[in-house]
């Protein structure tokens, strides 16, 4: 077996995050309005679906638990942002505040959990793509791997302890895509 082959990979379904990874980073973000897709994001989830992969969202909403938004205004934006990409297979987002201690709260493994099981699909064979340290570490808590796709508040840290990066979205997705069976580069 050449190191191609033995380098590919099972990947059962591709969870993001949703603020600086899909969409602008608009801080407690209740109006759909100001919705703004990043650069490539339509294109990589085109990519994925053109594979047969499904995909979701786990996404950290504590403007919920803060007082700021409601879970209306959580899903409107949600609506918004998978209309703009075409549909993803599941979106699941943690309403608490840092404090609470829930489960589901990034860098807990909650929501990857959750969306994987909403999937029918096990936590390890998922990868989830995010723009934080949190989205790494939820990941590895639930057995899944990651991709840092860094921004500007992606700390120094998070890029040099993520165990594979990529400079955008698009990059992100083509190389898993280039270590799946059957995937294109």
């Amino acid at each position: 077996m050449n190191r191609r082959t033995a380098d590919r990979v099972r990947i059962a379904a591709v969870l993001f995050d949703r603020d600086g990874t899909l969409v602008e980073d608009v801080p407690y973000n209740g109006d759909p309005d100001r919705v703004r897709l990043l650069p490539g994001a339509r294109r990589a989830l085109d990519l994925l679906r053109a594979e047969g992969i499904p995909t979701g969202v786990v996404s950290n909403q504590s403007g919920v638990g803060r007082g700021l938004l409601t879970d209306a205004d959580v899903r409107r934006v949600n609506d918004r942002v998978d209309t703009l990409l075409g549909g993803l297979g599941t979106w699941v987002y943690c309403p608490h505040a840092p404090g609470d201690g829930c489960a589901c709260r990034k860098p807990r493994p909650g929501l990857v959990i959750e969306a994987a099981r909403r999937l029918g699909v096990a936590p390890g064979d998922c990868v989830v793509i995010g723009d934080i340290g949190a989205d790494v570490l939820a990941a590895r808590a639930a057995g899944a791997r990651s991709v840092l796709v860094p921004t500007a508040v992606t700390l120094p840290e998070e890029v040099e302890s993520a165990p594979a990066t990529a400079p955008d979205l698009l990059t992100a997705v083509g190389r898993l895509l280039a270590r799946t069976p059957g995937g294109r580069p």
